[in-house]
């Protein structure tokens, strides 16, 4: 699909650039000559549109509930100030349906959540409560120091020993039970939601974010004819049942050989955040 967008300007986050794909990276699309700038925020992207009228500027729109508030929040500015040459491409996901589609796995391992700290701030808690109600799984919401894990998880240990399953909020002084109810109206505003494909995982019902019609405009897809398939795990590859909590990274034999941070296989490999990131630089890999 890079190839088609000739004479326009695709941005995207840092990390983005080094996700494999069907065909390739980013970053050797980029190193092939395609116009591609990475900026820190859907902002930077509405600045290269203001600078380049004469281009159309694609920003690249992905991530969770964390994102997408200030993606919506963009395009209303870029609306109200005349900026007609900045459009999105939409790959953004939604936490709450992946979580079910996991609940309904059958080969579920996964004896409590500790639930994303910054998607709950936008989201709150109220989401998730079907994690308690229909399945009865322990979950928690907590932040990101080493004392939020910890207590996070003494709190999943007391739910799970006491028999309880309930959606507790260890991160409160970010998190509230309602979330951010401006954040939630300026995605709903902008977004409805649609079935989107997970890597290593599949089709998830109503998972992912697409634009409301009267925003399609806005869809660099409305504007070119793309043809953009879903990727497939390259070979061998096992991110979707480390997804699922089926399998952990070390069980993978690409992991630490074929796919190292460096140079990521698949998806779970790419971010710092990323499960398989996380095994290679603390589990005492040799390098």
């Amino acid at each position: 699909a890079v190839s088609k967008l000739n004479g326009c300007i695709l941005s995207t986050f840092g990390d983005m650039m080094r996700v494999p794909g069907s065909k390739q990276s980013l970053y050797h699309a980029q190193a092939e000559g395609a116009n591609i700038s990475i900026v820190y925020s859907p902002m930077d992207a509405l600045k290269l549109a203001r600078e380049n009228r004469e281009k159309n500027v694609i920003f690249f729109a992905t991530g969770f509930e964390t994102t997408s508030p200030s993606v919506a929040g963009t395009l209303l500015v870029a609306e109200k100030s005349g900026v007609d040459n900045f459009y999105i491409y939409s790959a953004h996901k939604i936490v709450p349906p992946a979580l079910k589609a996991l609940l309904d796995s059958p080969d579920l391992k996964i004896d409590g959540f500790i639930l994303p700290g910054h998607v709950s701030t936008i989201i709150g808690s109220r989401p998730y409560e079907f994690i308690a109600s229909e399945y009865k799984i322990a979950s928690v919401i907590t932040g990101f120091e080493a004392n939020d894990i910890l207590q996070g998880i003494l709190m999943l240990l007391d739910q799970i020993a006491s028999g309880r399953a309930d959606v507790e909020i260890q991160y409160t002084r970010v998190v509230k039970k309602e979330g951010n109810q401006k954040a939630v109206s300026l995605i709903n505003d902008y977004f409805e939601p649609c079935d989107a494909n997970w890597r290593g995982i599949g089709v998830i019902p109503n998972s992912g974010l697409k634009l409301r019609e009267n925003f399609r405009i806005r869809d660099i897809t409305q504007t070119i004819d793309l043809e953009i398939t879903d990727s497939e795990e390259p070979k061998g590859c096992q991110c979707g049942q480390v997804l699922r909590g089926v399998k952990i990274p070390t069980d993978c034999r690409l992991f630490g050989k074929a796919c190292t941070p460096e140079h990521p296989v698949g998806a779970c490999m790419v971010s710092t955040e990323g499960s398989c990131a996380a095994y290679y630089k603390y589990s005492g890999v040799i390098r």
